[in-house]
């Protein structure tokens, strides 16, 4: 009987470890624990697991005319941080005490106080930039109710806990299926809020500029706002000079317009907060996949050739 893909030996033997690396670290101090796990993503894990090169690799095509010692400085930060991410969303405790005190700032904080005041849903968008939980974290001890809606790990046995970081934040979690897909849509039409990361790579997406190269990306948080009457606001987390604290940000709403013109602009303002603080962002992502990328560009193309009436915009 052929295995579940999720659920091979080896996937066990990497979740037994992750278990017993994730209990200890949490016997520690919460400022000990974090920093400790930046150190270790920083020095070993990212290094041995090949997700310092594919950062370097990114950073590369990104920004080829940077220094080379550059770009392994912000591949070293950009590790350190995924750790202390990674450590942060397993202690959910710590993690929403200290997200009292992270007030969050920006033009679009007012909009979504009086939305939420109206019972308005709203959509949070943003990116696997800082702590994309912290966001979530700060509004939630405010009051909101910010569903995850998430990916699933490819390992079945890391999700069964990997849910818990998601749910533990509040508002719920929701898986990208057709069952989550249309509990994250009840929990919107209830004027609730929901959060959705917009950079994660999607074979069948459609194509738009991130960072200057071609990007498969979702249109779905542009059609749902859309469709729900939701505002649409950006949300970053950037991680503070401390290393654990963090300032929440909301850009001003994404105006209502098409699918299309609103997913470019929330790429480009992702773009911009990764531009400004590449060390924030997570590199060790296979974001664009250029081969794959420009096989649907082409695909896409000859589609609006074939029938140049089908384009949206």
């Amino acid at each position: 009987m052929a295995q579940q893909p999720g659920r091979r030996p080896k996937d066990w033997i990497v979740d037994r470890l992750w278990r017993g690396l994730i209990w200890l670290a949490l016997r520690l101090p919460h400022r000990i624990r974090v920093a400790a796990m930046g150190w270790l993503f920083r020095r070993i894990i990212g290094p041995l697991s090949g997700r310092k090169r594919q950062a370097l690799d990114n950073l590369a095509m990104v920004f080829p005319e940077m220094d080379a010692r550059d770009r392994t400085r912000i591949a070293d930060a950009v590790l350190d941080n995924v750790g202390r991410v990674v450590m942060e969303n397993y202690a959910t405790d710590d993690q929403m005490e200290r997200a009292k005190a992270w007030h969050p700032v920006g033009p679009g904080w007012t909009a979504a106080e009086e939305a939420r005041a109206a019972g308005r849903p709203i959509l949070f968008i943003s990116g696997h930039f800082g702590n994309y939980q912290a966001g979530r974290a700060a509004l939630n001890v405010r009051g909101y109710q910010m569903g995850g809606l998430y990916r699933p790990l490819n390992n079945d046995y890391l999700n069964e806990h990997y849910i818990a970081t998601i749910e533990n934040v509040g508002g719920g979690g929701f898986t990208r299926d057709r069952r989550g897909l249309a509990g994250f849509v009840k929990h919107l039409r209830s004027g609730a809020q929901g959060a959705i990361l917009i950079d994660q790579y999607l074979y069948d997406g459609q194509i738009f500029e991130f960072l200057g190269h071609p990007a498969p990306t979702s249109t779905a948080a542009a059609e749902m706002a859309l469709k729900y009457e939701a505002l649409l606001i950006p949300i970053y987390s950037t991680r503070a000079g401390n290393g654990l604290d963090f300032t929440i940000e909301l850009e001003s709403p994404v105006p209502h317009t098409d699918p299309d013109t609103m997913t470019a602009a929330l790429n480009d303002s992702l773009a911009a907060r990764v531009r400004s603080a590449p060390e924030q962002w997570f590199w060790v992502h296979n974001r664009w996949k250029p081969e794959r990328a420009s096989k649907a560009a082409d695909k896409a193309a000859r589609a609006r050739g074939a029938a140049p009436e089908d384009q949206s915009s």
